[in-house]
């Protein structure tokens, strides 16, 4: 069941990241809080001021149809943002009603093993609810093992990126920047299903103390995945750019994330690293 507190949490981080000129409302120069004003956000949505302070606090949990609305139009919520309000306000007063969700450590299907073979040259892997890389092809392996994403059992994308040091050098700044923004967003719309198992929580346990971590995750921003692209800085390969579509799989939650070349140098890449005899493994004696 979703934390009485999620659906508050949302709504006063949402306030308070919407600058007051964004409504046509005029800032007056410097504010003692971010963002809009309790008193500006119930008028807009036309509340009142004691009812908005019961929502934001958590003190009522069941606003009707009518008011979650009225707010998500005077937040100016983006269509991911509405999704993820909805879904924090049904899952409140209206579990009952939802199926359970597997756990984030699902296994991936024989079938769907056989898929990612299947796609072969083409790197492919399978992604769990946390970002967790539950499968993996040939290609896709031969591309993200230099990288350092299968060092940790199990690999997580968003583990990886926040505390492996080689993912600094993969990605430039500003790409490092919005991919962790995209991530997290990812992290928090899984939230309401999966922020009850033990693995989210263990997740977000170890990245509360990384600041880059912890000040995107209390900003509570939402993404919902999205084919994208991808330009990395391979440590063995040099500049590779990729077309990264998604495609659900089944009803286990995972998807099916594939990294299509963009150009001919980025595919010979893949060729060459595929060829190339795996690294030697020194046994102890």
């Amino acid at each position: 069941m979703t934390d009485r507190g999620e659906l508050a949490a949302f709504l006063r981080s949402r306030r308070e990241q919407l600058k007051p000129e964004q409504v046509g409302l005029p800032s007056y120069g410097r504010r003692r809080t971010p963002g809009l004003r309790r008193e500006e956000l119930a008028t807009l949505a036309g509340l009142s001021i004691e009812y908005l302070e019961r929502l934001e606090q958590g003190r009522d949990t069941n606003p009707s149809v009518a008011v979650l609305a009225a707010l998500a139009e005077a937040l100016r919520l983006s269509d991911d943002e509405k999704r993820h309000l909805a879904m924090l306000a049904m899952k409140r007063h209206s579990a009952a009603l939802f199926p359970a969700p597997r756990p984030v450590s699902d296994e991936a299907r024989p079938t769907v093993r056989a898929l990612l073979d299947h796609l072969d040259p083409t790197p492919a892997c399978l992604l769990g609810p946390i970002y967790n890389v539950v499968a993996w092809n040939s290609a896709c392996e031969a591309v993200i093992r230099p990288m350092g994403v299968l060092d940790e059992d199990p690999p997580n994308f968003i583990r990886y990126h926040f505390l492996n040091p080689t993912a600094r050098q993969v990605f430039a700044d500003s790409a490092w920047a919005a991919t962790a923004d995209e991530v997290v967003g990812w992290l928090r719309s899984a939230q309401p299903d999966w922020g009850s198992d033990a693995e989210f929580r263990t997740l977000v346990d170890d990245l509360g103390g990384v600041p880059e971590f912890a000040s995107r995750w209390a900003a509570h921003p939402v993404a919902f995945r999205q084919p994208g692209g991808s330009r990395l800085s391979h440590p063995d390969a040099g500049i590779l750019n990729f077309s990264l579509e998604v495609l659900l799989v089944g009803e286990a939650d995972h998807w099916l994330q594939l990294w299509l070349p963009r150009d001919e140098k980025t595919t010979s890449a893949i060729k060459a690293l595929l060829s190339a005899p795996p690294p030697l493994r020194i046994v102890p004696s």
